[in-house]
């Protein structure tokens, strides 16, 4: 998820309105910092943990540099590796893919459902059948645009061939399913901190998210290139480690995190009302909790849409132009039988506005103004 471009009026996420709603907590706990000199794994990133964990429900949590680095410890702490094909959604961003090629294992790429442009379990199973020559290890369920993907079905089709279930909640940290919190979905979870995220540092920085004591062993070793206690290097590791500044930076969000959720759920809400019959808006699924990391319409006019906003100042963003088994890097691995037609389908309708939770009403009568003339 890309940052706005300076030449907007209109953001597509307002950092700096976020910062004058918490005055001077940032600049007193980046102090807080400086004064200790602890950068490195300071006590804030203890005080971290402990909050993520009790947000989320999780038994563990465990941060780390980047949402990619997360991925990267997620599958590290599992052994995955050469010879091993991990699954994942065509229409995302390429890290999940990219944390499995750089172990030497195959990303395999499987279509998202319809309504939630998250992993579709049927083109999981389809892409099972066809499987030759590798191992099923593991499948990245993606939380699209801060929607979860359907867990309870997604781990049903894992189970039956002992797959390890990583659910990728970069963009829906505060979300929920039926199963439960974002954090303790999927067999291990990840989450990223980057600036556009629903809880964001200043910089990068992810976690991972475990219940298993063993796990969360593993991958406190490996963000630390592998090192246990008393200096033994058990493992080949990373330097994953989150900063201690950002670690204070993101102390101060979460106190707020859910509060600046409920507020981008009633923009959402309002553009719901107001653009409901006009484009595609996106769904909630019964029992759930959207995060509203982005807001995503869909329509066959979305470049003139598009055009149209950015030409009145307004940012707008497409996640994401040509799905993943399409790009150069990675149109050589595998990819379901079927292919991935509701992803090359999503790649020319979808469109991201701006929401955030200091985005005020004017501001988005304006967007939807712009998007009606559009569409008549």
């Amino acid at each position: 998820m890309t940052l706005p471009r300076e030449r907007f009026t209109t953001p597509l996420i307002d950092v700096a309105a976020q910062r004058a709603r918490l005055g001077t907590r940032i600049d007193e706990a980046i102090a807080r910092v400086l004064d200790h000199g602890r950068f490195i794994l300071g006590p804030e990133v203890d005080v971290l943990e402990a909050g993520l964990a009790a947000a989320t429900g999780a038994r563990h949590a465990i941060t780390c540099a980047s949402g990619t680095d997360a991925l990267l410890l997620a599958l590290l702490a599992h052994g995955i590796g050469r010879g091993d094909a991990v699954f994942v959604p065509a229409f995302t961003f390429p890290a999940a893919a990219e944390a499995a090629a750089l172990l030497g294992a195959t990303p395999v790429f499987v279509d998202v459902e319809e309504t939630y442009a998250t992993l579709d379990p049927a083109s999981l199973e389809a892409a099972l059948r066809s499987l030759a020559g590798l191992r099923a290890r593991a499948v990245v369920a993606v939380d699209l645009f801060g929607h979860t993907a359907d867990y309870e079905a997604i781990g049903r089709v894992a189970r039956d061939r002992d797959m390890l279930v990583i659910a990728d909640a970069a963009q829906s940290f505060g979300a929920a399913s039926p199963s439960g919190k974002v954090g303790t979905l999927g067999d291990i979870a990840i989450t990223s901190f980057y600036p556009s995220k629903p809880l964001a540092c200043y910089g990068d920085g992810g976690c991972v998210f475990t219940a298993r004591d063993d796990t969360a062993a593993a991958v406190r070793s490996l963000r630390v290139h592998g090192q246990d206690t008393g200096g033994i290097f058990a493992r080949i590791g990373i330097n994953g480690r989150l900063d201690t500044i950002q670690a204070a930076i993101l102390i101060e969000k979460l106190a707020i995190c859910e509060e600046e959720r409920a507020a981008r759920e009633r923009i959402a809400a309002r553009y719901a009302t107001a653009l409901g019959n006009v484009v595609g808006i996106p769904q909630t699924a019964p029992g759930c909790r959207h995060a509203w990391a982005c807001y995503t319409i869909r329509s066959p006019h979305r470049d003139a849409i598009d055009s149209a906003l950015n030409q009145s100042g307004i940012a707008t963003a497409v996640y994401y132009r040509t799905p993943l088994h399409r790009q150069p890097a990675y149109c050589g691995f595998g990819l379901a039988p079927e292919g991935a037609p509701v992803a090359e389908r999503l790649a020319t309708e979808v469109l991201s506005l701006p929401i955030h939770a200091y985005l005020d009403e004017a501001t988005q009568d304006l967007i939807v103004e712009r998007i009606r003339d559009v569409t008549g």
